[in-house]
């Protein structure tokens, strides 16, 4: 069944693939990506203002970089520019010469500063990198040495410019925090991965495998199909879908023309599944998500989001696949036995300083149960209001970001154990589940251009289940098993509160080569659990190459 619906996925859309260029996307945690908000807020670019649908595309990327005045850029964001375009030279219009090596390795490798490898032909262009992360950690309170163990290869290549892919491959080793292993313990994953295996006693193995391959249908329409990852907001955290969880597979339509931009993404996922058992099949359930994104102002960036969750006993719900329709009425209309949520989110940029966001996602809302002031537990949703500020008080490069955070108890789960917005035992939006508020706050200073400075803070409170009572925080248990109807607070159930401040310092040695040194301290309180209250610190030396820096900020 899965291999005649892919085929015919594939097969049907790729008809048309012929006639238009195509690009293909930005990777996880863009080194640029602090480049591109500032960019969005000092000029306003409406082709940035879509760009809460990430990974951004490459070309669209490279069109704002060439437009953008370089006269009013700080040294800094100037060198970081033309970074930027080095690293998506394929889509660069002008002069490429100063991306060139002064010498290149056998005069095959490392003829530009950012490939190891490069083919630039007529009709054909591939990059590959390698791709490592080797950091070790000191944590207090134990003895052990925790560790990042990465190393692999990504590339991304076109033909024609019209058949786009790209792919990464890693292999890795990684002894993480006390905290993220009391995770793993509880749902029975490590955040950010699918199959792992246990390695020395307390440390983890495990592949991250992605690729894609992309085209268009029309000037228009973009689509890719492949097995990675996707990150719906403009904030830290995305209450509508993250980047927190496990890679899946899925195929993702995005039309921008005019002041619209609508994508659709449809996703295959992996329910809650147990570990260390026989090898077996794993189950499958699906996901449709939509969202509509308009350029009302110049300024005012206004968004609708929906999604459905669902699993059927061999049978995919088709329905489902219709692009242009309301994903809740169609819920509606198979008998409302899947988990349908809606939302709206916004952005404004302000005084080419200042950008404000915002997020709030509706799973069930009465209104009459609201005005009655019961505080009943069926009215799930979840906001985020959030700011940015560049150029704090005149300096150049110093930007901050301060954003709230408030999920209600049972946000997230369903009636059943397949339909809550969940993969591989990992939440799709916010990695901390439900019953929470947070508070986030993000210094970055970039005094020159290979030296970056970041201070995060991020405090929360959570309400934990207690006594074997479903409190609404754990979004794989069912909300069927609720103790009440009336009097949900978030925060209900036993109280715990959390502080996780971090420093960290990171130095370009070469292009894309960064040496990073961070130091953590995290503050866990449950008042009546001594097992899981634990203040800790970590400080971490590390090198990196071609990937993002793997964080433990949850």
């Amino acid at each position: 069944m899965q291999v005649i619906k892919r085929l015919l996925y594939t097969g049907c859309l790729l008809i048309p693939a012929t006639l238009f260029s195509q690009s293909t996307l930005l990777p996880q945690g863009y080194k640029h990506q602090q480049l591109m908000d500032r960019l969005e807020i000092r000029f306003r670019d409406s082709a940035l203002s879509f760009q809460q649908m990430k990974p951004f595309d490459r070309r669209g990327w490279v069109t704002v970089l060439e437009s953008t005045p370089a006269e009013e850029l700080s040294v800094v964001d100037a060198h970081n520019l033309q970074s930027a375009l080095m690293n998506n030279q394929e889509w660069v219009s002008g002069s490429k010469e100063s991306f060139l090596s002064k010498k290149a390795i056998f005069n095959t490798f490392y003829k530009t500063k950012s490939d190891f490898a490069l083919v630039d032909v007529k009709d054909f262009f591939l990059s590959i990198n390698p791709v490592l992360q080797f950091s070790v950690s000191k944590e207090s309170d134990t003895d052990e040495t925790l560790f990042q163990n990465t190393k692999g290869v990504r590339g991304r290549g076109m033909i024609a410019k019209k058949i786009g892919f790209d792919f990464y491959l890693t292999d890795n080793q990684e002894r993480a925090p006390w905290f993220v292993r009391q995770f793993e313990d509880s749902f029975l994953s490590v955040p950010g991965a699918g199959f792992y295996k246990p390695f020395k006693n307390t440390a983890y193995d495990y592949f991250d495998a992605r690729g894609s391959v992309f085209f268009n249908v029309t000037k228009y329409i973009n689509v890719q199909f492949g097995y990675d990852k996707n990150f719906i907001g403009n904030g830290y955290r995305s209450l509508f879908l993250s980047d927190f969880g496990n890679n899946y597979l899925f195929l993702k339509l995005n039309t921008r023309i005019w002041k619209l931009n609508y994508q659709n993404i449809f996703m295959e996922l992996t329910p809650q599944e147990p570990k260390n058992v026989d090898d077996h099949l794993l189950g499958k359930k699906y996901a449709a998500m939509h969202h509509l994104s308009l350029q009302a102002t110049k300024w005012l960036n206004i968004g609708f989001f929906e999604s459905v969750v669902f699993g059927r006993k061999n049978k995919f719900e088709f329905t489902y696949l219709v692009p242009v329709i309301f994903l809740r009425s169609l819920e509606q209309q198979n008998g409302s036995a899947d988990n349908a949520n809606v939302g709206i989110d916004f952005k404004a940029n302000v005084a080419k300083k200042f950008q404000f966001y915002g997020q709030m996602l509706f799973d069930e809302f009465k209104l009459s149960e609201m005005k009655g002031g019961r505080k009943w537990w069926g009215n799930k949703y979840a906001l985020q209001l959030g700011g940015k500020y560049i150029d704090v008080f005149g300096i150049k490069n110093l930007d901050i970001q301060g954003e709230l955070n408030w999920v209600r108890p049972f946000m997230y789960s369903f009636r059943d154990s397949v339909a809550n917005y969940t993969h591989y035992n990992q939440p799709l939006a916010h990695p901390r589940g439900a019953n929470f508020t947070e508070a986030i706050g993000i210094a970055r200073y970039q005094p020159i251009p290979k030296l970056t400075i970041q201070g995060k803070l991020i405090v929360w409170k959570q309400g934990l289940d207690s006594a074997g009572s479903n409190f609404g925080s754990n979004i794989f248990s069912l909300y069927g098993t609720r103790p009440r109807d009336y009097g949900w607070n978030i925060g209900e159930g036993r109280k715990s509160t959390g502080v996780n401040a971090s420093l960290w310092v990171g130095y370009e040695l070469k292009e894309n080569l960064f040496i990073d040194g961070s130091l953590m301290l995290r503050k866990y309180d449950v008042p009546d659990d001594a097992a899981l209250t634990r203040n800790s610190s970590m400080f971490t030396l590390g090198l990196r190459m071609n990937m993002f820096r793997r964080e433990y900020d949850y």
